[in-house]
């Protein structure tokens, strides 16, 4: 066999380093620079160093991890979601509702949350707390109270239960929104016609109420003009209307036409004014 040729001792040298620090590289790029982007924040599980550090929070920005750790991210934003369900009324009937909600986790307790439940907390603790506290409620109501007039307070006691019992676990809700009740269908007709014929009842009883208070404004105006009347009545007395009377005169004399003055010609004693025109 023909002698093969060797390479020499430093090409071999430095193309094995010159691999590792490839390799090297880019298990470092990958690991130990973290970006986290704007409405999320990470918590580190360090291998060798005690585990999860859950009072350690990293926020937004660039961050260098040690290679043999990992950072979980979450997304402290708050985001909605939507859920779609069947409850029984106070009376035994089915009813299909449809809710809205916004949560999102506490931003300094991600730590504690990733270490009791982990990155799955809408599906294990938000989702049932919801469910649960639904049913609960809307169970004491009857159906028309849900369809209509209780609506918002029924939202309140929903969102309230839920904030109680998800409270505990890291996480908040901003708001449960009912956004529609799906009765059966003659049920549904029925709490219709019972609310336009309450409706026609509350605009005719305000009708009336208005007509009477119409009714009392005017009998008071009368009152008031008969009681004006009299008072005036009970004032004028002889004597001021004779001074009347005269402040009239007076101010008749000072026209410029030609005038006769009789005194005491009319009824009463008061002067006596004749057009010589």
């Amino acid at each position: 066999m023909a002698n093969q040729q060797q390479l020499p001792p430093n090409i071999i040298k430095y193309g094995i380093l010159a691999f590792l620090l490839i390799f090297i590289f880019s298990i470092l790029s990958n690991t130990t620079f973290l970006t986290i982007q704007p409405g999320k924040k990470g918590v580190e599980f360090k291998r060798f160093g005690g585990g999860l550090d859950k009072d350690n929070i990293y926020d937004q920005g660039f961050h260098i991890i040690m290679p043999w750790n990992k950072v979980f991210i979450y997304d402290v934003r708050t985001n909605e979601g939507f859920e779609t369900m069947d409850v029984l009324s106070k009376n035994g009937l089915n009813i299909s509702v449809e809710l809205s909600y916004r949560y999102s986790p506490m931003p300094d307790k991600i730590g504690y949350l990733h270490d009791e439940i982990g990155t799955e907390y809408v599906k294990r603790i938000l989702m049932p707390e919801i469910r649960s506290a639904t049913r609960e409620v809307i169970g004491q109501y009857l159906p028309e109270e849900l369809y209509s007039t209780k609506r918002e307070a029924i939202q309140d006691e929903i969102f309230q239960q839920t904030a109680d019992g998800i409270g505990p676990k890291h996480l908040i809700i901003d708001a449960v929104l009912i956004r529609s009740v799906k009765l059966p269908a003659k049920l549904e007709e029925a709490i219709e016609q019972k609310l336009k014929e309450e409706q026609l009842s509350l605009q005719y009883e305000y009708k009336l109420d208005r007509e009477r208070q119409e009714a009392e404004r005017r009998i008071i105006e009368a009152q008031a003009k008969a009681d004006a009347n009299r008072i005036l009545n009970a004032s004028l007395t002889d004597k001021i209307l004779k001074d009347k009377g005269i402040e009239a005169t007076l101010e008749l004399a000072k026209s410029p036409n030609t005038k006769t003055v009789i005194i005491g010609g009319a009824e009463g004693g008061l002067p006596l004014i004749l057009n010589n025109q």
